[in-house]
């Protein structure tokens, strides 16, 4: 078995035309573009690579894009203060603070500042009950709205399917499971959740019809972990050192790809899987603020 391979560069390309098209006819009836900030805090490598690409993800879409650089020493204060202008911005529809944030400053009050109405990340606690509850008006976290995504559009089942989760985390493992078990379209899984005080993991991932790993551990998942037949969702990405590379190291997910491709039905390769989706959703979750907004008269 050869594994058919979940793109999710042509997926989130799918979507973010679909966005682009709703956006248009928002602002040829007459309505201004929905509006995405970004607060960064810091000069983390990665971080910069990731707001950028959303910046031009925004503009793309036709939507306003505002990126506000905070330097690495700025207090909390500072931050708050950033937060609540954002809060009463009447252009900016939705915002996310990119994490992670330097260690003086408390992730969670930042977070819970946020307005649940502009949480388009989906990580305020409103939002997060409102996710696990089925609430239609929720922002969903945008990486296991993406991995759901790709399912619905693959056209894989999950209505009656086992989901094993490996990682029980806030951004993914949590939520994830959430979305899997709500009686909706990619839902009506039975889920069980997996993490580090597991027994016997391999036993438990190899009953899943569907696998979904986020832990953060290059290679982890391998091929006799996996059921014959499952699909795979990878959502890990890992720089791995490796001197044959022109880069000096390689990007890898957290599943043994080549291996686990000749046990499993489909699966999403890294890069060039989930990865893409994260940012599709997070446009997606814009202009849902955009559109509940103007229900409100915002």
């Amino acid at each position: 078995m050869t594994a058919r391979i979940l793109d999710g560069v042509a997926i989130a390309t799918e979507i973010r035309a679909e966005i682009a098209k709703e956006v248009s006819t928002l602002i040829a009836g007459g309505h201004r573009p929905p509006g995405l900030a970004v607060v960064i805090v810091g000069e983390d490598p990665a971080s910069q690579v990731y707001v950028k690409s959303k910046g031009q993800a925004c503009i793309e879409a036709g939507m306003h894009s505002e990126t506000v650089r905070l330097p690495a020493d700025s207090s909390e204060a500072q931050l708050l203060a950033v937060v609540d202008r954002l809060n009463a911005d009447p252009v900016i529809d939705g915002f996310l603070v990119q994490l992670p944030l330097p260690k003086h400053i408390d992730s969670e009050k930042v977070l819970n500042r946020i307005s649940p109405a502009k949480d388009v990340d989906g990580f305020h606690p409103v939002n997060v009950g409102k996710v696990l509850v089925g609430d239609p008006t929720a922002f969903k976290p945008a990486t296991p709205y993406g991995c759901q995504q790709m399912l619905v559009r693959s056209g894989i089942e999950t209505k009656g399917a086992h989901a094993v989760i490996v990682g029980r985390s806030n951004i993914v493992g949590k939520p994830m499971a959430s979305l899997l078990i709500q009686d909706s379209r990619g839902g009506n899984a039975t889920v069980t959740v997996c993490h580090s005080r597991s027994r016997d993991l391999p036993s438990l991932t190899r009953q899943g019809d569907i696998l979904v790993v986020a832990i953060g551990r290059p290679n982890f998942i391998t091929a006799p972990m996996v059921k014959p037949g499952a699909v795979v969702i990878d959502v890990g990405i890992n720089r791995v050192i490796d001197p044959a590379h022109s880069k000096g190291y390689r990007i890898v997910g957290d599943v043994e790809f080549g291996a686990v491709s000749e046990v499993a039905s489909a699966i999403t390769p890294v890069p060039g899987g989930v990865g893409k989706m994260t940012i599709a959703m997070l446009l997606s979750n814009t202009l849902q603020a955009a559109k509940t907004g103007m229900s409100v008269g915002r």
